[in-house]
């Protein structure tokens, strides 16, 4: 109920000729990263993205190979090819068509194979310059941060500042760290700190991972409800329960590893919100304001009739 509210409000802004810099996001979200290249996933225009996401992250922009530091953004052309000529005028005004539905669209930086130089003050003044020349030109509404090889996090956290400054107070910042990047020591805990206040939501990747120590000292295994729950715990030490989110994969072959059935990420979702459904770790704490979920990806929830999305919607709206 609290969701479709929300829809509806941004609906009646929108027609009264008022656009927002960011949609009004539900208390619980469903965000999904939308694949910009082309793999064994079912390829999408983003018009095909269903109702049940609230957060689509465009996947993703690419280093441009002229400019240390920038980064240049548009169709791929493997893509647009695969849907029968989608151009950059089509997903603008798909975008342009999500955010009057009420959605979000964020640019993510990295995956697994993209990494960003910001090694410089140069390099950093770089990606700023660009990223929202790119923001700007297509209408997006915030930035997530998944780089996954090495990063200076001083740097990269100045340029998430200087980019959320330009673009205003509404935009979104988001990060997909890795299992090993957010636990005690981490790499990413610095970036965390030095924009927690900027920061929407942190959405961890519980996949492709080894095992790794929970809150309370134990050593987890992927493929269950403590993988997820025994370590959020750690995240929600620094951040509010709002600003948490859990990523798993969509299907099996989204991932390397770390693959678990729907049910799996609601009963985490359970025990994290409420201390049930948990496995032998029960948190000494709920945390009712847990954000959501994030998947990868989109499409490969499309390839499995989005058997990922469907259950795991329903269960976040009861939870709100």
């Amino acid at each position: 109920m609290k969701r479709l509210i929300v829809l509806v409000l941004a609906g009646l802004l929108v027609a009264l000729g008022w656009t927002p810099a960011q949609a009004a996001l539900p208390s619980k979200q469903l965000t999904g990263y939308w694949q910009n290249f082309v793999n064994s996933a079912q390829p999408l225009k983003l018009s095909q993205v269903p109702d049940a996401y609230d957060v689509i992250v465009l996947a993703f922009a690419n280093a441009d190979p002229a400019t240390p530091g920038a980064v240049t953004f548009g169709v791929d052309p493997d893509l647009s090819n695969a849907l029968g000529g989608y151009t950059d005028a089509d997903l603008k005004a798909d975008i342009a068509a999500k955010k009057s539905a009420g959605k979000s669209i964020v640019l993510s930086i990295g995956g697994e194979r993209g990494n960003i130089d910001l090694s410089s003050a140069d390099r950093v003044s770089a990606f700023v310059d660009s990223f929202t020349r790119v923001a700007t030109e297509f209408g997006v509404q915030g930035i997530d941060i998944d780089l996954e090889g090495t990063f200076d996090a001083a740097n990269t956290a100045s340029a998430v500042t200087q980019v959320h400054d330009r673009m205003g107070d509404g935009f979104l910042v988001t990060m997909a760290p890795q299992t090993l990047d957010v636990q005690p020591g981490g790499r990413y805990l610095t970036l965390i700190e030095s924009v927690k206040p900027l920061i929407t939501v942190v959405h961890t990747q519980y996949y492709n991972s080894g095992s790794m120590l929970g809150c309370d000292g134990r050593v987890v295994s992927q493929g269950s409800v403590d993988f997820i729950t025994a370590q959020a715990c750690h995240l929600l030490q620094v951040l509010r329960p709002d600003q948490v989110a859990i990523g798993l994969p969509a299907t099996a072959q989204a991932a390397g590893s770390g693959y678990v059935a729907p049910s799996v990420v609601n009963a985490a979702l359970d025990c994290l919100a409420t201390r049930t459904g948990c496995g032998s770790y029960v948190p000494s704490t709920a945390w009712p304001g847990i954000s959501g979920v994030m998947t990868w990806s989109v499409n490969w929830d499309a390839s499995s009739g989005w058997a990922f999305s469907t259950p795991v919607r329903a269960h976040l709206d009861a939870l709100g």
